[in-house]
């Protein structure tokens, strides 16, 4: 009977989490680029996002635009990303957003339709709700816990019904309940994730989601 019930339990547990692999490490299945997607070099034509040698999500920095994982839309997660900037970058991450279409720019990107996590060369610079790990516009981190650029961080987005948890190198920076905040309150609360190219080149590394049901 022990035994049983604890299979139970390990069962339940398994149906209540799952992991969403995003990133193979070898291309890009399951992602769509929104926005500029290539740009010309002399008679070449360059792709923004690609898989770099070492296995990373590259983003060339060229244009404006999006990276968004196409295959599944989540409703309550834990998205976990790990980036590296390179100096003068401006980049981000989207979750519970849209299809962005460039042609309703204002009305589709993840900063005006639901949320993005700012990402930007500020390391050491005050927070503000223009700073990494802001919700961008809306609502400053704790602290500004960004590396300098060249250096891997982590990030981990929590969304469970109204509550969104930010944790960024290990520090929580953003604990908020949207239904409380009145320019929040109206966000969706399912949609895509996504990268963001905004100008400066960026990787990233060990994308995935841990979906709650």
């Amino acid at each position: 009977m022990r035994f049983a019930l604890l299979a139970m339990l390990l069962t339940s547990s398994a149906f209540a989490q799952e992991r969403v692999t995003l990133f193979n490490g070898t291309d890009l299945k399951g992602w769509v680029a929104e926005g500029a997607s290539d740009y010309k070099v002399g008679d070449e034509t360059k792709q923004v996002w690609t898989v770099n040698k070492e296995g990373h999500i590259f983003c060339d920095g060229k244009g404006f635009g999006f990276l968004r994982y196409d295959a599944q839309k989540f409703a309550d997660f834990t998205f976990h990303v790990e980036f590296k900037l390179q100096p003068k970058c401006n980049s981000g991450l989207g979750f519970r957003t849209p299809v962005f279409d460039p042609k309703r720019s204002t009305a589709t990107r993840p900063s005006f339709a639901s949320y993005e996590i700012q990402i930007i060369d500020d390391a050491g610079k005050p927070a503000n709700k223009h700073s990494t790990g802001s919700l961008y516009r809306y609502v400053a981190p704790n602290v500004n816990a960004h590396k300098p650029a060249g250096e891997w961080n982590t990030m981990e987005i929590t969304c469970k019904g109204p509550n969104v948890t930010i944790v960024f190198n290990g520090e929580k920076i953003i604990d908020i309940d949207q239904s409380k905040i009145p320019e929040l309150k109206d966000k969706p609360r399912d949609g895509f994730v996504c990268l963001q190219n905004h100008g400066g080149k960026i990787e990233f590394k060990n994308l995935w989601v841990q979906v709650t049901k």
